[in-house]
């Protein structure tokens, strides 16, 4: 087999819709009215939206044609019983609830099983597991390994999880207070880096020496296990299917957003094999999304996100997936831009704070570098970093382990040119980066406040 250097998708472009060019005096107007928040913005002002990965991918045509199937039956569609073997050829777990997106799956779990003086260890957190975990009053906690910390150290899996912090955790917090062991897949906070099955395995024995469930966040579970089909011994030769049904044979549950690879625009599901657990949620479900065969979702949806995983593991997308990320990073990397390494599966992360040492962590380096990148190309990006992450429950501010701006690819829906013009414009303000000043927030919201706060220059 010839191995061509040229990366070629794996589908031909069946539709298009317009994106707008705009000058540097217009985004720089928008950006004033947005308040410094990209998340503010007009999305037609965006040429290339790398905002997130969430729901932004595009449809195959073999999705648009299941969405003509959809049943809108209140109870007991056929759309639900495809989307639920769906599910359960991947992860069969005996109970799956559908929801609108993964943060309601995230709401039902932790209002169940949180509640003060409660301890949830991850891998990570991200927004919106972090700020569901800490509504009820509980504590999130990130045990990653000391690796994943260290954006430019190259590791094969820097999002596996630190097993001798995760006992020193449970032994110093107590294992009643702590409800579950949560791994996220792949790591997002962590600049988009896989968990190995070795290391699900050493946290499946933690788990089962002091009697705890395992839970996964498993939005990016496909990009995971094409990582370990990549980089673990003995993994080479296997189906992508297999690896995912090991990943999820280590579980007792998992919460779900399909906005990422469920290749959908909407929904999620909480899954579990526990029934007195299942049953409390699902009546929650009822109070807050809708019947368990719906979720808050249409029938539409379901047939959407169903079509989906079986997309999703097809290794001819998943090989053009992390390739095409790795480009973007590689390309970066040569040009001198620090970047979390080695690239992640979804999205490639600026390392703000090693580009920008002249802005203090609590001066918001990566929103200034995301604002940067908007304002002189048009590129939509987003702040991982302090401003994300550096507001505690009780109030004060300590700067995040790290300081990203991470540049999230949706699923096929952007060309290579579309790419070479994002290495142009990130290499044009990387070589400007000692004109950049910090920001200062001027408005925020008592929590996640990345989403709506108003910012200012310094």
């Amino acid at each position: 087999m010839h191995r061509w250097q040229t990366i070629v998708e794996p589908f031909r472009i069946h539709s298009v819709e317009p994106a707008q060019f705009t000058t540097v005096e217009q985004r720089s107007a928008w950006l004033a009215e947005a308040g410094n928040n990209l998340f503010n913005l007009r999305a037609e002002h965006v040429l290339i939206d790398l905002l997130t990965d969430s729901g932004t991918g595009a449809m195959s045509r073999d999705q648009w044609a299941a969405i003509q199937h959809g049943d809108e039956s209140y109870a007991g569609s056929p759309s639900w019983y495809r989307f639920l073997d769906a599910v359960q050829h991947l992860f069969p777990f005996t109970h799956v609830i559908p929801t609108h997106q993964g943060r309601a799956a995230e709401k039902i779990l932790f209002s169940v099983i949180g509640g003060p003086g409660k301890v949830v260890p991850n891998n990570t957190h991200f927004d919106t597991t972090r700020a569901n975990v800490e509504f009820t009053g509980a504590e999130a906690v990130d045990l990653v390994i000391p690796e994943g910390r260290q954006p430019d150290l190259v590791h094969p899996f820097k999002g596996n999880m630190d097993i001798a912090a995760l006992e020193h955790c449970i032994q110093t917090r107590g294992v009643q207070n702590i409800p579950v062991v949560f791994v996220t897949i792949t790591n997002n906070s962590g600049g988009g880096q896989p968990v190995s099955l070795a290391n699900l395995r050493e946290v499946r024995g933690v788990c089962d020496k002091y009697g705890l469930p395992l839970f996964l966040d498993g939005c990016r579970f496909a990009e995971n296990a094409w990582f370990i089909h990549e980089r673990e011994e003995g993994q080479g030769e296997r189906e992508i299917v297999d690896i995912v049904r090991d990943i999820a044979a280590l579980a007792d549950g998992m919460t779900m957003s399909a906005k990422k690879d469920g290749m959908a625009n909407i929904g999620g599901w909480l899954a579990m094999n526990d029934d007195d657990l299942a049953l409390k949620c699902r009546n929650l479900l009822i109070l807050t999304e809708g019947f368990p065969t719906y979720g808050g979702l249409a029938g539409r949806d379901l047939e959407a996100i169903a079509q989906g995983l079986t997309e999703v593991v097809d290794p001819s997308y998943l090989r053009y997936r992390i390739r095409s990320t790795a480009y973007l990073a590689d390309a970066l990397d040569a040009a001198g831009v620090p970047v979390v390494k080695p690239a992640g599966g979804h999205a490639v992360y600026l390392d703000a704070r090693a580009l920008l040492p002249h802005i203090a962590p609590l001066q918001y380096p990566g929103q200034a570098l995301a604002t940067a990148l908007y304002r002189e190309g048009g590129i939509r990006g987003c702040e991982i970093g302090t401003v994300m992450f550096g507001r505690r429950p009780d109030g004060s501010e300590v700067p995040a382990a790290m300081d990203l701006v991470r540049l999230a690819i949706p699923r096929r829906t952007y060309t290579q040119s579309h790419i070479d013009y994002v290495i142009e414009v990130v290499t044009w303000v990387a070589a400007r980066a000692g004109e950049l000043r910090g920001m200062r927030i001027v408005d925020e919201p008592p929590a996640l406040r990345h989403f709506t706060a108003r910012f200012a220059p310094l």
